[in-house]
């Protein structure tokens, strides 16, 4: 596929757009740069199913409806694209799997190389690391000040973005960031917040006047945080560059080949990978977690059957933690998760490009130079598909109403050969979490708050705290009550 157009110019069509086209900065006086996305969520809902805006010289074409969707997945005509927000991202992690064009032959090489690290067995290995980070996030909580009914108020979306990194550092390289042992954060957790906001903002500035000079300016202020991030990431390459161990992403990069052409990743690219999890997995998940956990404490039918659920596995022992092969008999908690991905997606969107030229929904022509931007929180409400589409309801997440919807109409993970990798990995972790926690702890939402979502490169919570208090579990767990009934 051609490199992307500045203008996506989709041959001179015009599509519906929101409020009145200025001069020069075009949509952008209509829109809040700081929350693109979210503002399409309001001013693309009267649109219809595919909208445009214009920022300055770029044109961002929006599509709203699973239908149009649903076409936009089929890999035998569409690919993944890269819109500029994650064009820009290619500056800090190069071309590592979430970032690389398709014709790139590092992406190939490093996703036929690292399957192996999402196997259900490599998933049993990280399986203790996952336990032992949540283990210290609930220590560290046990930790806080409590008030004399016991209870302690954290900040949940903080909290669980620590935990996720943890657990991904861990996992992908075996290092451990202090984050909860450790007043302070870890610089270089914050350097890489700080590049990535570089990123998003230069993707936001390359096509404005000026913008050649402006991007400019941003690499010149974060050089320094830069260079510092991929000088610590060279340093563990090049710590582990001559052992043979295989039981990290790390070792696995280092000292796999590719079986049939014998091919090895540069220590370049390494770096490109380690970051792209890093980037691209930590908040995802914890992003996940937080909405789950917001929705279920404004539920409470829905909070008592995870918790029954819960208990029913582990026991009356509130501190105890799930073995490998119970996480995935949490269903009800697999769908309380999975329903909180679909209200909110915390990869909002993600871009297609046809393979060659052709027609969308039978009317919009579409060539290899033009690409659509699929905003998923719109595309998982779409009342063609979803009843009462704003109601949080897990059980949308039953195997018989799953095989009732259609295809392609969900799509947290992304779509294809170039959907998330780790995704197996991320749900592991968010179920093992989830149970946990909601064995361990009741849960209550301050009664003040109204969710408010903030848009990184990924959507979050903003402010979201609950209050927590050490369970004690019922004397009888359900399972156990069904069993001792005559």
């Amino acid at each position: 596929m051609s490199r992307l157009s500045v203008e996506n110019n989709w041959s001179g069509q015009r599509f519906p757009s929101p409020g009145r086209r200025r001069p020069l900065i075009g949509d952008l006086g209509v829109a809040d740069p700081r929350h693109p996305l979210l503002s399409m969520l309001t001013l693309g809902a009267d649109l219809g199913p595919i909208y445009e805006m214009q920022v300055f010289r770029q044109k961002f074409v929006f599509v709203a409806s699973a239908e149009l969707s649903a076409e936009l997945c089929d890999e035998t005509r569409f690919s993944k694209a890269l819109p500029p927000a994650i064009e820009a991202l290619r500056d800090y992690v190069g071309d590592g799997l979430f970032t690389a064009r398709n014709d790139e032959s590092n992406w190939q090489l490093a996703h036929d190389l690292l399957m192996p690290a999402f196997t259900k067995s490599a998933m049993r290995s990280y399986h203790p690391i996952m336990l032992e980070t949540a283990n210290e996030l609930f220590d560290y909580w046990d930790r806080l000040p409590a008030d004399t009914s016991g209870a302690t108020t954290v900040d949940v979306t903080r909290d669980m973005t620590k935990l996720t990194m943890e657990t991904l550092s861990r996992a992908a390289f075996s290092h451990d960031f202090g984050s909860f042992t450790s007043a302070q954060q870890h610089p270089f957790v914050g350097a890489m917040i700080r590049a990535l906001e570089t990123g998003r903002r230069k993707g936001a500035l390359r096509t404005a006047p000026g913008g050649r000079y402006l991007t400019a300016l941003l690499d010149r202020r974060n050089a320094q945080t830069q260079n510092y991030v991929d000088a610590l990431l060279d340093d563990l390459i090049a710590e582990r560059e001559h052992t043979t161990d295989q039981h990290d992403l790390l070792g696995i990069m280092l000292n796999v080949a590719h079986p049939e052409t014998g091919e090895r990743l540069s220590p370049l690219n390494i770096r490109h990978q380690i970051l792209t999890f890093l980037v691209a997995g930590h908040e995802t998940t914890s992003g996940a977690l937080s909405f789950t956990l917001h929705y279920l404490s404004q539920h409470p039918h829905c909070l008592a059957q995870a918790q029954r659920e819960a208990d029913d596995a582990l026991g009356h022992d509130p501190t105890s933690m799930p073995t490998f092969e119970q996480v995935p008999r949490f269903r009800y908690i697999r769908r309380a998760l999975d329903e909180a991905l679909r209200i909110w997606p915390t990869v909002p969107a993600f871009a297609r490009s046809p393979r060659s030229t052709t027609t969308l929904g039978r009317r919009y022509r579409m060539t290899p130079d033009d690409w659509a931007v699929i905003v998923l929180a719109q595309v998982h409400r779409d009342p063609a598909v979803w009843d009462d589409p704003d109601t949080y309801d897990p059980d949308r997440f039953l195997p018989e109403n799953v095989r009732k919807r259609p295809a392609h109409t969900y799509k947290p993970f992304g779509n294809g050969v170039r959907a998330c990798i780790g995704r197996q990995f991320a749900l592991h972790e968010a179920v093992l979490v989830l149970a946990s926690l909601l064995h361990r702890y009741e849960i209550a939402p301050d009664p003040d708050y109204r969710l408010r979502v903030d848009e990184r490169l990924t959507m979050v919570p903003k402010d979201f705290q609950l209050t927590l208090t050490p369970r004690r579990v019922p004397a009888q767990t359900s399972r156990e009550r069904r069993v001792s009934q005559p």
